[in-house]
């Protein structure tokens, strides 16, 4: 492959002096979006990447095949409020999805579609919360990548718009009030009562009262003493109590305070945790008799559930109902409390060996009492039930070939239904396995393994059977405890149909093995999850699943930044890296997006110690001059809110100055998108490109996977050994 002539990038002398380390900054200059520079160089990049995308024969093939195992219609369980239930449903063709309500009778209608809001698409449904009797919904819309969430009111009945917008409610949390007519919501300050520059969160609880002005609400929590952290709200059943979970961004630990309602405007609150004292995350809910019954993992990295009177600030008094499983974290728990029930029941999920598991125990004692069945190894998510009081639960079901569905739990019956799915329009039969392969530090690391169910002869290997070697895509996160499993993902279908293998590797740094899992790869052990990831990189081409010239590595947002600092730091590795809106700068990410309340996950370069932990690994730091490195395709949004876009700019140019191989390195922006829910239509095409682009740095063709999908309404098999199957590493 001829060696591309990419757009000059000027390199500056900005070498800053920071606690004694000298941290060289060539592209400083690109930071500035504004610049006529920076924008000259990075249209020249939009045209270098069309040219090159223009030349992979088979992108066409991807975008059919992205379009054949994308999924559409109801994805997730309703919320189930008076004789309302409230979905949405993702009809194909739209950009996104739309909120519907179904009364007693089950007439269903649209409340809310965004396209009628706005034809283009970039308007989508962020969230809803329906007041606990149904009969007014508080909607919050937003525009993709503009900093602005407005909330307002409608009427169930009518659909008519009865209150707001209340601005500046971006990543809010919303309780209503018993009746209706009142809600505590979660807002940012003013711009105008800000210190110029000042960028932080500086988040308030509000009360809002239905047809009361938004500048007349209420400021009933939070304070400058906490500028970047978010609030989370639960009111009790009789409307008497309130709850606030207070957290300093991702943190794995928070405060928890409790409010008597008897004046709403005034709410009077006691520190019920201290985060910070306790070194737990704390999640309460209140039971019907104002009792509190508490998630937490204190004591218990896997998660348990106890319960506690409001007064009992000290966790030895609390009341151990739920015992935690050291090999199943816990996921969630809903509470029945129906009086039709015959007793009260608390239905908890757990993940064990990465897939899901639903246990039924008696509120009062926490005695087991059955586990129910599910339709496969697949992923339990969104546990939801009415409210005040529930008989039933709903929960979303998925699995790597299953796209997912709404099933419903009767707490009187004892039976399980399946009440609504998403479907596509042809889904890869995947044969799905659990394995463990170890780290260098011989840490056992799990690890999903999905490849194509076919009639080809397969061989036996230590990775078990497939006709290996294949062109590989690895996925991997590692932060902020955020677990992998087997979900359906349009990425990995589509890989697999093509006749690939996708892996999914669980490093440490997220909560696949509980709270410890996280904490063994965040903060100055960051360093484990990017070995991890190379690690399995490592086992894939030594067990023959794959060779370094048919292995493409994939991660997403803080994902990127671990596929990125993976590859810089053994390229050999690799034939290619896609890096979708990545972390690179790690000295200044605090800087860009959010990055300033993600400390607790990486540190901060404001501390010395934690700056030499940043730039131990911080793959803008670490490009090296004569390199040959894979080929590279760092995408993200013209304008990313969360993570800012100058990772992306800046890692191309110091990519493309230092690498000294003919393999291309290549910036995929796009204006009108977000870091997270774009238009369908743009989701679909980012997926296209990315499978294009590595498929043909693997070899891998969808021109010529052989029959390894079915259509119809035949279900697809996924073969799954619930226990997993332990493989030692190479």
């Amino acid at each position: 492959m001829a060696r591309l002539f990419y757009p000059a990038a000027y390199r500056g002398d900005v070498v800053e002096e920071l606690f004694g380390f000298p941290v060289s900054d060539p592209y400083r200059w690109l930071e500035n979006g504004d610049d006529p520079r920076v924008r000259e160089w990075a249209e020249a990049q939009d045209r270098l990447f069309r040219t090159c995308r223009a030349g992979w024969r088979e992108r066409r093939s991807w975008a059919a095949l992205v379009e054949q195992v994308s999924s559409y219609g109801v994805s997730e369980p309703p919320m189930a409020r008076g004789p309302f239930l409230f979905l949405t449903e993702w009809p194909h063709g739209d950009e996104q999805r739309r909120l519907f309500v179904v009364d007693a009778e089950g007439d269903r209608r649209v409340l809310v579609d965004p396209v009628r809001i706005d034809p283009s698409g970039h308007t989508g449904l962020h969230a809803w919360w329906p007041s606990r009797e149904g009969e007014r919904v508080a909607v919050q819309v937003e525009v993709a990548e503009q900093p602005g969430s407005d909330i307002v009111v409608l009427d169930v009945r009518t659909g008519e718009t009865v209150d707001g917008p209340l601005p500046r409610a971006r990543n809010t949390s919303l309780a209503w009030l018993p009746g209706g007519d009142a809600f505590y919501y979660v807002s940012r300050v003013p711009d105008e009562d800000l210190a110029p520059g000042d960028t932080r969160l500086h988040r308030r609880v509000r009360l809002h009262r239905i047809g009361t002005p938004g500048e007349r609400d209420t400021v009933v929590f939070g304070g400058e003493d906490a500028p970047d952290h978010y609030y989370g709200l639960t009111i009790s059943a009789d409307g008497r109590f309130m709850a606030v979970t207070a957290t300093a961004g991702p943190a794995p630990r928070n405060d928890v305070y409790v409010g008597d309602l008897a004046d709403p405007e005034a709410p009077r609150f006691a520190e019920f945790v201290d985060g910070e004292a306790l070194g737990a995350r704390v999640l309460p809910r209140f039971l019907p008799d104002g009792d509190l019954l508490v998630v937490t993992d204190y004591r218990a990295p896997c998660g348990r559930v106890c319960v506690a009177r409001r007064s009992e600030t000290d966790p030895a008094a609390w009341r151990e109902l739920v015992p935690e499983d050291p090999e199943a974290p816990l996921d969630e728990c809903v509470v029945l409390d129906d009086p039709a029930l015959a007793r009260p029941l608390l239905l908890v999920a757990r993940a064990r060996h990465g897939t899901s598991t639903l246990t039924l125990h008696d509120l009062g004692t926490g005695r087991p009492l059955t586990d129910l069945p599910l339709p496969g190894a697949g992923v339990v998510s969104s546990l939801r039930t009415a409210l005040p009081h529930g008989r039933r639960a709903w929960f979303g079901y998925c699995d790597a070939t299953t796209p997912p569905a709404v099933y419903r739990y009767d707490g009187v019956t004892g039976t399980i239904e399946h009440e609504a799915g998403a479907t596509a329009g042809r889904t890869p039969e995947i044969r799905s396995r659990a394995v463990r392969y170890r780290a260098g530090d011989g840490t056992e690391i799990p690890l999903f393994l999905f490849t194509p169910a076919a009639s080809t002869p397969a061989v036996s290997t230590p990775a078990g059977e497939h006709a290996g070697p294949r062109p590989t895509l690895l996925y991997g996160y590692g932060s902020f405890g955020m677990p992998m499993r087997p979900w359906f993902f349009p990425v990995a279908a589509a890989w697999v149909a093509a006749g690939g293998v996708y892996a999914v590797a669980c490093v440490r740094g997220g909560g696949e093995e509980g709270q410890r899992w996280h904490d063994a790869g965040r903060g100055p052990h960051k360093h484990r999850a990017i070995s991890d990831f190379n690690d399995a990189a490592a086992w894939l081409t030594g067990t023959g699943v794959t060779t370094p010239d048919r292995l493409a590595s994939y991660g997403q947002s803080a994902g990127g930044l671990l596929v990125t600092a993976a590859a810089v730091e053994r390229p050999d590795l690799y034939a290619a890296v896609v890096a979708e809106g990545p972390l690179c700068d790690m000295v200044r990410y605090e800087r860009f997006g959010l990055g300033r309340t993600w400390t607790e996950e990486f540190g901060t370069a404001s501390d010395p110690g934690q700056l030499e932990w940043l730039l131990g690994y911080s793959p803008y730091h670490h490009v090296t001059p004569g390199t040959s490195y894979p080929a590279f395709l760092l995408t993200g949004a013209v304008t990313d809110l969360q993570t800012g876009e100058a990772h992306v700019t800046k890692m191309c140019a110091a990519l493309q100055h230092a690498t000294g191989g003919d393999r291309p390195i290549l910036m995929r922006r796009d204006p009108g998108t977000a870091h997270a829910a774009s238009p369908a239509s743009k989701e679909r095409a980012l997926t296209a490109d990315i499978l294009a682009f590595a498929a043909e740095h693997t070899g891998l063709s969808p021109g010529r996977r052989g029959d390894t999908s079915r259509s119809g309404d035949r279900r697809p098999v996924l073969v799954n050994p619930p226990e997993g199957t332990y493989v030692s590493g190479a």
